[in-house]
């Protein structure tokens, strides 16, 4: 399938999202989310996507890597539980990645479930966190909390307006490996 109908496919209307906390509570909002693929390093933004808030992030995973994918090359995916889905990893492959994917604990595991992380693995996959204050910094620093647009088109605008901003303040602060 060709990317411009992956995304054609994923839902952009206004819509109810909900997230549960490390702490079991549910979160709701209503409106959209954007879906971002950041590089290895865990500080520049390579692709974004806007969807409506019900999509669940595991949708917008293929048509992100794919977006990345033609403008970049990296060798690793690395993606929390909510990204542990049957078709992620065959399209990590496919692009010739090494997909490490926090596995989402089920009672019933298959055999062609990934085993445990490496300790290399663990050490790459410790990356992660630092998307997760991606998305903080991008809410509490560059505008992507109080949003007081309506429609997909401006508020995508709105976004890109704090991700090129961040994306340059990521650029100008000193970067350890």
């Amino acid at each position: 399938m060709k990317l411009s109908e992956m995304i054609a496919e994923l839902p952009q209307h206004c819509s109810l999202g909900v997230k549960t906390s490390s702490k079991g509570h549910q979160h709701y909002w209503r409106g959209y989310k954007l879906h971002w693929d950041v590089a290895d390093s865990g500080r520049i933004p390579i692709s974004c996507l806007l969807t409506g808030a019900s999509v669940h992030d595991s949708q917008a995973a293929i048509p992100l890597m794919q977006m990345s994918a033609d403008r970049v090359r990296w060798k690793c995916d690395i993606m929390d539980t909510a990204y542990d889905a049957k078709a992620i990893r065959p399209h990590s492959a496919k692009l010739g990645h090494e997909a490490l994917i926090k596995p989402v604990k089920r009672k019933h595991t298959s055999k062609d479930r990934p085993g445990k992380f490496t300790e290399e693995q663990k050490q790459r996959f410790k990356k992660r966190t630092i998307v997760e204050q991606l998305n903080g910094r991008l809410k509490d620093e560059f505008g992507g909390r109080s949003i007081y647009v309506k429609g997909a088109a401006k508020i995508m605008a709105h976004l890109m307006f704090g991700v090129v901003a961040l994306t340059v303040d990521q650029l100008l602060r000193p970067h350890t490996p």
